[in-house]
């Protein structure tokens, strides 16, 4: 024998115990009025819920914690803090990993700023915005396992993101000097958590592996393997700018000398 569903809701008004238990039962059947405030106030209340908090859409703090928040898109949002960071060394900036483009449309934009970019995957899919800076040679194609066709120190300063979470230690140990080589200020790197980022479905066929999300611990020890040490002086003034303004990075932010 099937058991009978309780209807939770009918007990209750039954009972008395539901609020407006009265005028549910005297005037839900006489006006549909009622139901459809009942809906609209409803609809009201989620969609301020939904933009509830800091501004934005919650959905931007669900892609961050289900990873698919790109640590590309974090450098887009710290540039207002690498400026105060690095003050005039960022007139002539290089950076390197996937979605180039989309921070050199940011960097290009500010004051005083040249910006290149090495995009280390296919881009047959990229806008012709894009497209257009290939051609220009503003930005490269190509494979950052290899050396990057610039001379020593022809960047004040270089930034990486999303790109170094896919290396191997064996490939790390070739393209980390590398970026270091290119760079005459300063070296910085975003890398993603363990455990927060990961690559979307959609994109593991172009990196070709998962990422592999290392603790800062585990940078940190590279570094020194690598004879590569902190920017001391830039990590100081980037924190205290980011906290002035209550920014918090959603990926893990490495300030490096270059080799001298």
């Amino acid at each position: 024998m099937s058991r009978r569903q309780v209807n939770y809701t009918r007990r209750f008004v039954d009972s008395g115990n539901f609020p407006f238990a009265g005028a549910l039962h005297s005037k839900s059947r006489s006006s549909p009025i009622l139901s459809i405030g009942l809906v609209l106030v409803g609809a009201i209340l989620l969609i301020g819920y939904a933009y509830s908090g800091s501004g934005k859409f919650r959905g931007e703090a669900v892609s961050r914690i289900e990873g698919d928040y790109s640590c590309t898109l974090e450098v887009q949002r710290a540039i207002p803090f690498l400026k105060k960071a690095y003050g005039d060394s960022m007139h002539k900036v290089l950076h390197v990993g996937p979605d180039t483009c989309s921070v050199l449309s940011k960097l290009l934009k500010e004051e005083e700023t040249e910006a290149w970019g090495v995009e280390p995957y296919d881009i047959e899919d990229a806008e012709a915005n894009c497209k257009s800076l290939v051609r220009k040679g503003i930005v490269r194609v190509a494979d950052i396992k290899f050396p990057l066709p610039y001379r020593p120190k022809s960047f004040s300063l270089v930034i990486v993101s999303d790109a170094l979470d896919y290396l191997s230690p064996k490939y790390l140990n070739k393209t980390l000097p590398q970026l270091a080589r290119v760079a005459s200020d300063g070296l910085v790197f975003f890398a993603g958590y363990p455990g927060r980022q990961r690559a979307k479905v959609a994109e593991l066929s172009k990196f070709g592996r998962p990422a592999k999300m290392r603790s800062s611990s585990w940078w940190i020890r590279f570094f020194v393997q690598t004879s590569l040490e902190e920017n001391e002086a830039a990590t100081k003034k980037f924190e205290q700018a980011a906290s002035k303004r209550s920014y918090q990075p959603a990926c893990q932010v490495f300030h490096l000398n270059p080799y001298h």
